[in-house]
């Protein structure tokens, strides 16, 4: 969608029932239990004045600067259009408000880097240690030796890690890796999974030729037959198959693996000398502090971690196993900014806290919470609905809503009302969302519930 059309729906549309264009592939002093003390934390029910006219504005004007105004995910066709905020000014714990002064219980989370509390006092206090002392240097710090031995001890089958600063630096280069050590061409993925933004997988159509995807090879989730019959056709020349640890694509529910699903892809994998790469981007730290690949019982060859490893702070990592480290050195990865300490520090800090005060636990606890309540206020207003995936990384499924209509509807709502609810995709729970939280969430939902009707 151009800047220009985003810019005709946020100022002429006053309905929240926009239909999205369905893709074609696709920091609190306790930074777990306790609420953000704010002078304004009471997140009431609907505001009248609540609105978004500085958003709006800033949006309009940031069109002559910057293509789309705000691009990639966070653009505002990919939620409804004038029904939500563009522009955030401050967060804390699982609060945020944007710049026109709205405060929203978060489940997005910065679509998932925020995981133990925004603007956490622990984690922030690293940082700054760390940089007190300078950042890039023409050397790696020591930040980076101890990240690595942490990263190493807690994930399982993970015997080194490179650090990186996002997500498709780490899925990519891990293909590499796979057809360096293999010496084979292609690649296997999921139909609809998303991996980042490079031309081999991106969701995108801009800028791309036939010859960035002509090594790669496709699947549908669930479905090991489709995989033994790729690797039945293509398996002298098939590195590595990489797949996320569950299946979430956007503007559909998510699915788990089913029972001996990943038995089945790991022992296709092993039979043909191809490497099973892991990517843990979303999911990573919101399962098993040990990877999500533990959670589902089963071992990769490489895992791709990004998001959740440094609470917002801008890192990424991908661990492997013994056998592809020679590989992993052949492969050229390097970046300006990458080897920075502050970052590092961060993420020691956010893995300490999720270790320590058993966050993800707090996650699940928090996402089973709303689901059980998102279930019971579905039923008894007429709007049958539930949360798939993970309960710690939900999306929401209405029923009997192919066109997403419904579900852009109760999420504007309940967002209008501060709790911020994404229509398209999946959310996230954090180690700083509350019972509390949780609570006024179900208000809200029962409140939008109410003003949405009889279905």
């Amino acid at each position: 969608m151009s800047a220009k059309s985003v810019k005709e729906k946020t100022t002429k549309s006053k309905s929240t029932t926009k239909t999205p264009v369905k893709k074609t592939a696709t920091k609190a002093t306790s930074p777990t239990r306790k609420s953000a003390k704010t002078k304004s934390s009471k997140v009431t029910a609907i505001n009248k004045s609540r609105t978004f006219k500085k958003s709006i504005d800033l949006f309009t004007r940031a069109t002559d600067l910057i293509p789309q105004g705000i691009y990639g995910h966070q653009n505002p066709a990919i939620t409804v259009p004038g029904s939500y905020p563009y522009y955030a000014a401050r967060g804390k714990g699982s609060h945020y408000w944007d710049v026109d002064g709205n405060e929203y219980i978060d489940y997005m989370c910065a679509y998932g880097p925020m995981v133990v509390g925004y603007a956490n006092d622990k984690v922030n206090a690293a940082a700054k240690k760390a940089i007190e002392t300078g950042d890039c240097f023409n050397h790696p710090s020591e930040y980076m030796f101890n990240l690595a031995k942490r990263v190493t001890s807690l994930v399982s089958s993970a015997d080194w890690v490179v650090f990186g600063k996002n997500g498709s630096d780490m899925t990519t280069w891990a293909t590499q890796v796979a057809r360096e050590h293999t010496q084979k061409r292609k690649i296997v993925m999921v139909r609809e999974a998303y991996h980042g933004s490079h031309a081999w997988c991106t969701p995108g159509h801009g800028g791309l030729l036939d010859e960035d995807r002509s090594h790669m090879l496709y699947f549908d989730w669930n479905r090991e037959d489709q995989l033994a019959d790729l690797f039945k056709q293509h398996g002298d020349d098939i590195a590595g198959v990489i797949m996320t640890p569950y299946h979430h694509p956007t503007f559909t529910g998510s699915v788990l693996p089913k029972p001996g699903f990943w038995k089945a892809v790991q022992s296709l994998c092993n039979e043909h000398e191809a490497l099973l790469i892991i990517d843990d981007v979303r999911a990573g730290w919101r399962l098993s502090i040990k990877g999500s690949h533990d959670y589902f019982d089963f071992t990769p060859d490489i895992v791709c971690f990004c998001k959740a490893i440094g609470n917002g702070y801008p890192i990424s990592a991908a661990v492997g196993r013994q056998d592809y480290k020679a590989a992993a050195g052949r492969v050229f990865l390097t970046g300006s900014f990458w080897f920075g300490s502050m970052c590092m520090a961060a993420a020691m800090a956010t893995l300490d806290i999720l270790e320590k005060e058993k966050g993800i636990g707090v996650m699940m606890k928090m996402g089973k919470m709303l689901n059980a309540g998102l279930q019971k206020l579905g039923e008894k207003y007429g709007y049958p609905m539930k949360l798939t995936g993970p309960a710690s990384i939900p999306y929401l499924v209405l029923e009997d809503d192919p066109n997403l209509r419904k579900s852009q509807n109760f999420c504007s709502q309940v967002t209008k009302r501060g709790s911020f609810f994404h229509p398209h995709h999946n959310w996230f729970l954090s180690a700083a969302h509350t019972k509390k939280d949780i609570d006024q969430t179900l208000n809200h939902c029962e409140d939008a519930l109410k003003a949405m009707g009889k279905p």
